[in-house]
């Protein structure tokens, strides 16, 4: 599986709504902006990461969608992936992105397919929307050895969302890390995770459980989700899920984008 360091964080924003973080202590406030470890550009995203010098051991991309009326669409094209696979560590790196709604049942249009390989044929029509859940995992396994797809349930938004995870190497990584044992990423996270200190103090609210964090806290304490059973059950995707996916071959590119509306 792989393994990385953690010397610096590199943070692109596309607007000064950043500067809200500074009155949400539960999102870290100050302490986390002024991080030694956080460097905070705001400017294009785009831009910084085709001109960019640097080598990175990981890439997250939490960012708008790929929406015909907004900007995000150049972060999911296939020229774009394999830019970021250059500036990856080639030994161990590792490219995630945000990949939009990945429902448990999937709507009828969500997956627009061609009658082929026992698919059904959708009515073109009927699909004005879509999901990009899976063309974004085909173009990310265009660039990278595996594409591995994972899905959370995102209450504020009322369904599962999807994510992939990119990066190169044998299918034993891909096994691994799909496989690691309750017992193993506990133990992980005791020994990596830790809260960032100055972190103002505030409470976690959530059914009825309350307590305060203290910016003191390591390993389980820090994460509220997050832990060695939460960690098994995010490439569980659901049968009907899965059989969409593997229906619906579309790939993203500069000339052929898809967007999710």
């Amino acid at each position: 599986m792989p393994k990385h360091t953690h010397e610096k964080h590199t943070i692109n924003i596309l607007s000064q709504y950043i500067l809200i973080i500074r009155y949400l202590p539960e999102w870290g406030g100050d302490a986390v902006a002024n991080h030694p470890k956080m460097e905070l550009i705001v400017g294009d995203a785009h831009k910084y990461l085709m001109e960019t010098r640097e080598t990175f051991d990981v890439i997250i991309m939490d960012i708008s969608d790929p929406i015909e009326a907004g900007p995000g669409i150049a972060l999911y094209t296939q020229e774009f992936y394999k830019r970021a696979s250059q500036v990856l560590n080639p030994q161990n790196g590792v490219f995630v992105t945000q990949a939009g709604s990945a429902d448990f049942v999937p709507p009828p249009y969500a997956f627009p397919i061609t009658a082929k390989d026992g698919c059904v044929a959708d009515d073109e029509e009927n699909n004005k929307e879509s999901n990009c859940f899976s063309p974004i995992m085909n173009t990310l396994a265009t660039v990278f050895d595996h594409a591995v797809p994972y899905t959370v349930p995102m209450p504020s938004f009322g369904e599962d969302w999807g994510f992939v995870m990119a990066f190169n190497g044998s299918a034993e990584d891909r096994r691994e890390l799909m496989g690691l044992s309750p017992a193993v990423v506990d133990a992980l996270v005791e020994e990596r995770i830790e809260a960032v200190e100055g972190v103002p103090q505030h409470e976690i609210r959530s059914l009825g459980v309350k307590r305060a964090v203290t910016g003191k806290e390591r390993g389980g304490d820090v994460l509220k989700h997050y832990d060695g059973e939460a960690h098994r059950g995010l490439f569980s995707l659901s049968k009907m899920l899965r059989g969409a996916i593997l229906c619906d071959k579309r790939i993203m590119t500069v000339e052929n984008p898809i967007f999710m509306y």
